[in-house]
């Protein structure tokens, strides 16, 4: 079986898997990043979402042999504390009701506002299109994204 050298939230894996093996299982499984959800597993949810040099990445989609040699962040690298600003923009808010999709969420937001630190609404809108709420709090999602972005 092949040896992967992965780098993620800083830090250095090495981990043992068949190369087409999703980049969310190697963190789940593999590694025991449990904040990075399973959803739909064809990359049409977001819940599985995580930067990949900083952009937002649906690891359902991305083979472990595909994310060698690039640093990746998971919703535990985010912050150490849970108080990165759109952390703290979703508790004041008050986004999560079930919390399954909110890891995937969060990481589409903070790539976003990291690459753009005052969005438009509609730059909300397009940015987090494609990562399902079931419990639809899209409207406190999107005034989450606009209180961090002046965080």
């Amino acid at each position: 079986m092949p040896t992967f050298n992965l780098k993620i939230n800083n830090e250095k894996h090495t981990v043992e898997v068949d190369a087409d093996t999703p980049l969310l299982w190697v963190l789940r499984d593999s590694l025991g990043f449990v904040g990075t959800k399973y959803g739909c597993g064809i990359g049409q949810c977001g819940a599985c979402t995580v930067h990949v040099e900083g952009t937002a990445t649906r690891s359902c989609l991305l083979q472990v042999s595909q994310a060698e040699g690039v640093n990746i962040t998971t919703i535990e690298g985010l912050s150490e504390n849970g108080d990165h600003p759109v952390q703290k923009a979703w508790l004041e808010h008050d986004v999560p009701q079930c919390g399954y999709c909110q890891a995937g969420q969060i990481m589409t937001a903070s790539a976003l506002l990291n690459n753009n630190p005052n969005p438009s609404d509609e730059d909300i809108e397009s940015a987090m299109n494609g990562n399902i709420c079931r419990c639809g709090t899209y409207v406190r999602i999107k005034e989450a994204v606009k209180t961090a972005a002046k965080l």
